[in-house]
């Protein structure tokens, strides 16, 4: 195996409630190859979306560090980790994040604006194309499917060629045609752009799919199974 672009150091995450402190990750450890493809599955509750919020360093560990292509997300500071999301990472969530005040073309050039990229308007209307709203350049997510939006988020996470797709539970708000479709559109992108894709999901056939299964058990890493 190639060296790890994502390696995740017996990570814990504990928290303070009205009982005490409450464990919801512990010693969590794995690592995953460049273009390599993860499912993280486990019951509700078992700290798989913590988990992911980690390894974007939106979250911050309790003891345990997330290396993401060489970086120490917890040795950096905000702005830093900011910066590496940045340039590494792109998100797919189940309520799709879009932004209401912008268009579809709109969403999509956001994150290339960002990166300061003249050729924006451009990467935008292809990736759009692409997955096939070629149509849909100037709708606003109100009148767009709930399909159609996820196929937008789609598009604005892998314009910007990311290194490591993160995406949480993506088809949790679609109906299982639609969500199938968006899977399938999701695992074509990935493969043409080579980026490792880790993926919270409940759906054991998703799952499937992925190079590897960690399944997450009351906040431990029971099984890290290849496919």
């Amino acid at each position: 195996m190639s060296e790890s672009i994502i390696s995740v150091e017996r990570v814990t995450k504990q928290v303070q409630d009205s009982t005490g402190v409450l464990t919801i990750l512990h010693e969590i450890e794995f690592a995953l190859a460049a273009r390599q493809s993860a499912a993280i599955v486990g019951a509700s509750g078992s700290g798989k979306s913590t988990l992911l919020s980690i390894i974007a360093g939106l979250d911050t560990p309790s003891t345990g560090t997330v290396r993401l292509a060489g970086h120490d997300l917890f040795a950096l500071g905000e702005d830093a980790r900011a910066a590496v999301r940045a340039a590494q990472l792109g998100f797919v969530f189940q309520s799709f994040q879009l932004l209401g005040n912008l268009n579809a073309l709109e969403n999509v050039m956001l994150p290339l604006e960002l990166q300061g990229r003249n050729d924006a308007r451009a990467l935008a209307t292809e990736m759009l194309r692409r997955v096939g709203l070629g149509e849909r350049l100037s709708h606003y997510p109100k009148v767009l499917s709930g399909g159609e939006q996820q196929r937008v988020a789609l598009a604005r996470a892998f314009v910007v060629k990311p290194a490591v797709l993160l995406a949480d539970e993506p088809t949790g708000s679609l109906d299982f045609a639609t969500g199938e479709k968006v899977m399938e559109l999701m695992f074509e992108l990935n493969r043409e752009s080579g980026t490792t894709l880790v993926l919270v999901t409940h759906d054991r056939g998703i799952a499937a799919r992925c190079d590897r299964q960690l399944h997450i058990e009351a906040g431990r890493l029971v099984v890290a199974e290849a496919v």
